[in-house]
C-alpha cells in the first residue's frame, strides 16, 4: 500500500510501504485526518490509496461542486455532521444500507440516523463523535470554593457563575455565541429536527431559539464574555492566559488544548456535562462514497477497515477523535485518568453522552438555516436588533431559500 497526500491539489507522496502499484483509490477529506490516514494504513493492504486534502470549508464547498457536475470527487469523502444532511438529499452517494447493516448496531444510534436519508437508507457512516461539554477552568471553579454540581444544575445558575466571577475579574467564556448555539442544538423537542418540523416547517421562531437567544444576549449585555471570534489568535491567547473560566464544545477540544493550543495550563482543567445535565453532539464526522466514484467496493473496503474497532481506537489515540464505534468505550483507555484534567476519568463521562444524545432527522436546508440563524445572532449580539425581528427576519429568508 502506498499512500499520496494531496494539500490544496499541490502533490506531496508519503510512502508507507513500497509497492509497485497506482493508487486506485482517492481520500478526500480535511485535517487533522491525514494525521489519522497517516498513523493507520500501514496496515491496509488491500488497495492503495491517495489522499486529498483541504481546509475544512474549501473541502465541503468543493464536494458540493463535484456531486452538483457528478464528477472530480474522490472514492471516499470525509463529512462534517453538518452538511451531511444537505449533502445526503443532494442524492450523490452510494447507498450503504446493506454493506453497513452487520455494524450499525454497534454504532451511536443518533450519529446512524444522521447518516440516513428519509427513507432511511444508509449513505454516509459516522466515523467519529463529538459529544457536547463544557471545560472549565479548576483553579476558577473547585479552588474558589465554587460546587460544580450546583453550577451546572441549569443554564440559569451556569450565568449565575458567571456573574460571580465578573467581581474576581474573571470572564465565563470566550463569546456567547456558543452558549446559544449549545441551547439550540441540545434542546431538540421530540419529533423536530434542529430548524425544521417533521412537515418541513422552519422553527426559528419559536421557545427554543428565543431561550437561546436570550441567554447568550444576557451574558453580552452583563460583560460576562470576551466578544472574541472562535478559532482567532486571540482567542487561543484568553485558553492561555486564563483569561476565560468555561467553554462550551465537543470533547475533542481536550487534544487541541492539550496539543497545541494552551498545553502549559495542564491540570487547570476540568470537564462537565452541559448544564441541566443535557445530552448533545457538538460536531463528528461521516464518510460516504459518491456514486461517480469507479472503485465503490475498494472505497468501502476503506471504510470497513477505518469503521472497525481498532482503528476507532487508534483515531482516538491518534487525533483525539471520539469513536462512533460504541463497542469501543468497554476499552481500557476509557478508564484510564488524564493527567490535563487533574486526573479526571473524562473519557467515561464522553461515552456516557454519547450513549445518551437522542438522534435528530437531518434536513436538507439545516446548512442554510444554521448560516441564517448564526447571522441573526450576530445582529442581536453585536448590532443591538431585537431578537424577535432578528429571528422572523431569518425565517423570511429560510423559506424563501428553502424550497
Amino acid at each position: 500500500m502506498t499512500l499520496k497526500k494531496t494539500l490544496g491539489f499541490t502533490l506531496a507522496t508519503a510512502g508507507l510501504m513500497s509497492s509497485a502499484l497506482a493508487a486506485d483509490i482517492r481520500f478526500d477529506g480535511f485535517p487533522d485526518y491525514d494525521s489519522q490516514l497517516e498513523a493507520i494504513l500501514g496496515g491496509f493492504d488491500q488497495h492503495d490509496v491517495d489522499m486529498l486534502m483541504n481546509e475544512h470549508g474549501g473541502h465541503h464547498d468543493k464536494l458540493k461542486t463535484n456531486l452538483a457536475t457528478g464528477s472530480g470527487a474522490g472514492d471516499v469523502v470525509l463529512i462534517d455532521r453538518g452538511f451531511v444532511g444537505s449533502f445526503i438529499n443532494q442524492g450523490g452517494f452510494v447507498d450503504l444500507t446493506e454493506e453497513y447493516a452487520p455494524y450499525k448496531d454497534g454504532f451511536a444510534d443518533y450519529a446512524v440516523a444522521q447518516g440516513t436519508s428519509a427513507d432511511g437508507r444508509q449513505y454516509a457512516v459516522p466515523v467519529d463523535l463529538g459529544p457536547g461539554v463544557v471545560y472549565y477552568r479548576r483553579d476558577y471553579m473547585e479552588d474558589m470554593g465554587y460546587d460544580l454540581d450546583d453550577v451546572m444544575t441549569s443554564w440559569d445558575s451556569y450565568i449565575d457563575y458567571g456573574r460571580e466571577l465578573k467581581k474576581h475579574d474573571v470572564l465565563l467564556m470566550g463569546n456567547a455565541m456558543a452558549l446559544a448555539t449549545a441551547y439550540w442544538n441540545f434542546n431538540v423537542e421530540s419529533g423536530n429536527g434542529l430548524y425544521f418540523d417533521a412537515n418541513g416547517e422552519p422553527l426559528v421562531t419559536g421557545p427554543r431559539f428565543q431561550r437561546a437567544f436570550e441567554l447568550a444576549k444576557t451574558v453580552r449585555e452583563e460583560g460576562m464574555d470576551a466578544n472574541i471570534a472562535e478559532w482567532t489568535e486571540e482567542w487561543y491567547a484568553g485558553f492561555r492566559e486564563g483569561r476565560f473560566a468555561t467553554q462550551m464544545s465537543g470533547a475533542w477540544l481536550l487534544g487541541h488544548l492539550k496539543n497545541w493550543m494552551a498545553p502549559d495550563t495542564a491540570g487547570n482543567w476540568g470537564v462537565s456535562n452541559l448544564p441541566d445535565n443535557t445530552y448533545g453532539t457538538w460536531g463528528g464526522s461521516f464518510l460516504a462514497i459518491p456514486k461517480q466514484s469507479d472503485n465503490p467496493e475498494a472505497a468501502w473496503d476503506l471504510i470497513e477497515y477505518m469503521i472497525s474497532e481498532d482503528m476507532q481506537l487508534a483515531g482516538f489515540q491518534n487525533i483525539a477523535a471520539f469513536p462512533a464505534h460504541t463497542d469501543t468505550y468497554d476499552d481500557p483507555m476509557f478508564g484510564e485518568s488524564i493527567d490535563f484534567l487533574r486526573g479526571q476519568k473524562a473519557r467515561l463521562l464522553f461515552a456516557d453522552i454519547a450513549e445518551n444524545v437522542e438522534p435528530v432527522e437531518p434536513h436538507e436546508g439545516d446548512q442554510i438555516a444554521e448560516s441564517l440563524v448564526t447571522t441573526a445572532l450576530e445582529q442581536v449580539l453585536n448590532d443591538g436588533v431585537d431578537i424577535d425581528t432578528a429571528l422572523a427576519n431569518a425565517e423570511r429568508q429560510i423559506k424563501r431559500r428553502v424550497r
